[in-house]
């Protein structure tokens, strides 16, 4: 029997109708959210993906402010419009557009951002303050992707109390703060970090009950080294040619054959991609909620 789909881009759907309505809500009482984009160079990747946030703000009325700016920008020049941002009181949260070119210090950007604005939820302030909470309510952004990972799941009716959860890939955006998340009493979950230098990790993949692929190495996760009924996440992104085409494909962390051992996995593209644009419109709306209420 193959696996249910975790279909993000349905669930992002249900999210985008809440948050138009929250918008809408926020609209009576004179608050607007505004989600800012900073955008550095022409990779049509990064550009795409700022392209898409912006149509999301237009779906759901939140307003949009974009800075793109040339290759050859400079780091003082990229720092003021850090600052602009910071101090303009349109823009509920913004983010970075990563990767940054090699002259520029990404981490010496990143920590300039106001916390309050950091709609990606990755300024060491906002990370730190997960990491010092356990139990009590968060009142800071939070990262989006690993809250998109878990939404998914709770959306569908997956309970996390008492699961093994192994993480692949020990990068910032995922691996190095799901623990965080998914450690919070109110999910309750044990998880264990691995990365693509772990000595044993099909031993240890064979052994969760859910498994979050972020490595970014294609087909990390074999069918043979999943427990049947475990549920898997696809989340790392990297490039093939395909060898009959000559053009480059998107591929996942998860082997096709996976599908046929879990009991849900979730596809890539179209799993926790859209989740994960969906949250970021979620931490800007947060926290003009948050603002409003204050």
């Amino acid at each position: 029997m193959s696996a249910q789909i975790l279909d993000g881009r349905a669930c992002a759907k249900q999210i985008k109708a809440e948050l138009t309505e929250a918008v809408a809500t926020l609209a009576e009482s004179g608050v607007v959210p505004g989600l800012g984009t900073v955008l550095v160079g022409e990779d049509p990747g990064s550009k795409w993906y700022v392209a898409g946030k912006h149509r999301d703000c237009a779906e759901v009325g939140i307003h949009s402010i974009r800075h793109d700016l040339p290759e050859s920008v400079s780091q003082d020049e990229l720092l003021a419009v850090i600052d602009e941002l910071n101090n303009d009181d349109a823009c509920t949260g913004y983010i970075v557009q990563l990767p940054l070119p090699d002259h520029i210090d990404t981490d010496t950007i990143l920590e300039a951002i106001d916390p309050a604005k950091d709609a990606d939820g990755l300024h060491p302030t906002n990370l730190g303050r997960l990491v010092l909470n356990v139990n009590s309510e968060i009142t800071t952004p939070l990262p989006c992707t690993p809250r998109g990972v878990i939404e998914l799941m709770n959306r569908n009716g997956i309970e996390l109390n008492g699961k093994h959860v192994v993480v692949i890939g020990r990068g910032v955006t995922v691996g190095r703060s799901i623990g965080a998340l998914l450690t919070r009493r109110e999910h309750n979950a044990t998880v264990t970090l691995t990365h693509t230098g772990t000595r044993n990790l099909d031993e240890l993949l064979a052994q969760a009950d859910v498994i979050v692929a972020a490595a970014g190495a294609a087909r990390i996760v074999k069918p043979e080294s999943v427990k049947p009924g475990a549920i898997v996440l696809d989340v790392g992104v990297s490039r093939e040619t395909d060898p009959e085409t000559g053009k480059s494909k998107i591929v996942g962390d998860v082997d096709p054959g996976v599908a046929e051992v879990a009991s849900w996995v979730s596809p890539n593209p179209g799993g926790v991609g859209p989740m994960t644009r969906a949250l970021l419109l979620k931490n800007v709306v947060d926290t003009a909620q948050r603002s409003a209420a204050n």
